[in-house]
């Protein structure tokens, strides 16, 4: 069992990621996960003038969510593919921490109503979560035209999903362990 923090990337009326991260969450949770939900959507968070560290008087959901990445063992971003890169949604709920995320893995999911299921921002979400000290695991799980993949109430319609996202989930736990191990023996710093 793992704590795995799942980063909603779009706030978007009638956003369709919501769906695959809420079918992520319970495919971490049918596997003894606990998930930490994180929703940019719910936390309201303003664009990044200060980082957690130099803020003063953090608000309570600021609080709450830098605890949720402290206590995460990896991460799982869904993200968009808006103009061949993540959301701003995404990148500024990341960029409020820094230390928080090191030596943890990633596993990036990424979705699009079009037929390359966001690969551009899986691309950049790598660099990202490489310097953010969370590298991401080689394979990503993408969803081309997710509005076909979902029904209107979340709901899986191509089974095909089901098969990929075991052997998925099983590299991320891979590596959530071997990072795991390696950081109870100490980190670099």
């Amino acid at each position: 069992m793992a704590k795995i923090a799942i980063i909603v990337g779009s706030v978007r009326q009638n956003r369709q990621g919501i769906k695959v991260a809420r079918w992520m969450e319970e495919k971490l949770k049918e596997r003894g996960h606990i998930v930490y939900f994180i929703d940019p959507l719910e936390l309201e968070l303003p664009l990044l003038d200060k980082m957690y560290k130099e803020i003063s008087n953090p608000s309570p959901k600021l609080t709450q969510l830098k605890n949720q990445i402290v206590e995460a063992d990896g991460y799982i971003p869904v993200t968009p593919e808006y103009n061949h890169s993540t959301s701003a949604a995404m990148k500024n709920t990341l960029d409020y921490f820094l230390e928080e995320y090191y030596f943890k893995p990633s596993a990036i999911v990424s979705y699009s109503v079009g037929g390359y299921g966001g690969v551009n921002a899986v691309q950049h979400l790598r660099l990202i979560f490489a310097e953010l000290g969370a590298p991401s695991i080689s394979s990503s799980f993408s969803i081309s035209k997710v509005q076909e993949v979902f029904d209107d109430n979340g709901e899986l319609r191509d089974q095909h999903y089901e098969k990929r996202v075991i052997r998925f989930l099983e590299e991320f736990e891979w590596y959530i362990e071997a990072f795991k191990n390696q950081r109870d023996k100490g980190t670099p710093y």
